[in-house]
């Protein structure tokens, strides 16, 4: 079981996706995503398996929340750097977690 404790470790911020594009050398479909998560944590890069939920062009500028204190991993020839936190949906794809009011949210925010 996890405690209270194991859960305060993990550092999930809001992030504003500045850059987003396909990633065809991925084994699985993902899109790479460069992710602003404000003055102190800076832009991250992560790979994101959104396809077929979002086109790229339709993620810039939607806020996000990611782990930002895993260590990163590399996919095929990129390396991620957070992850990007999503639920899955009825079409057997993912979704984002996006704060209920984005513009009100912080980026570089953390989720208390």
């Amino acid at each position: 079981m996890v405690t209270i404790g194991d859960f305060q470790k993990i550092d999930i911020r809001v992030g504003k996706i500045i850059e987003a594009e396909d990633f065809p050398e991925a084994k699985k479909p993902l899109l790479r995503l460069k992710i602003d998560f404000g003055p102190e944590i800076g832009i991250k890069n992560s790979a994101a398996g959104l396809i077929p939920a979002y086109k790229p062009n339709e993620l810039i500028g939607k806020l996000v929340l990611g782990v930002v204190n895993f260590p990163p991993r590399k996919i095929a020839d990129f390396q991620s750097e957070v992850l990007t936190l999503g639920v899955p949906n009825e079409n057997d794809g993912w979704m984002l977690i996006i704060p209920e009011f984005p513009e009100k949210a912080k980026i570089g925010g953390k989720l208390a």
